[in-house]
């Protein structure tokens, strides 16, 4: 999503699964075309994500491709770090003013249940579905 509750990327997941396995898949697929000549950007400056995005992998999937991240950390993982002492090592950088900023994520996701159909996934094929977020998403660019 970007800064006006625009979907970036479109990726229809299982219903079961979780948002964090998903991240490496959305980066895959991110391209923001420049207004200039030149290729299309893939890396964004910065991810605000919640508590289901701190994860060690995703940790450094982001900071191998120099993506500034901004996640909050769990209790659980808090609480592991410091039993451990000096071994947990460092609290992981937070930005707690920027990460006000992640409301517009949450902001989106409504944007786009408001489509009844696709707040309740009445469509049964995927494909169906995926037409549907993809037309919410084309009404949400026109806006």
């Amino acid at each position: 999503m970007d800064r006006h509750c625009r979907p970036l990327v479109v990726i229809i997941g299982p219903g079961q699964g979780g948002d964090s396995p998903m991240l490496p898949h959305l980066l895959s697929q991110l391209r923001v075309a420049r207004l200039g000549p030149g290729r299309p950007r893939t890396r964004p400056d910065q991810v605000l994500g919640d508590k289901a995005y701190s994860s060690h992998a995703n940790r450094a999937l982001l900071r191998s491709r120099g993506i500034k991240a901004t996640i909050t950390q769990p209790a659980d993982q808090q609480a592991n770090r410091k039993r451990r002492g000096r071994a947990g090592g460092r609290p992981p950088a937070f930005d707690a003013n920027l990460y006000k900023g992640r409301n517009v994520v949450e902001r989106a996701f409504n944007r786009i249940k408001d489509w009844r159909g696709l707040a309740t996934r009445y469509d049964k094929l995927a494909t169906t579905y995926c037409g549907g977020v993809v037309l919410r998403a084309i009404t949400l660019w026109l806006n």
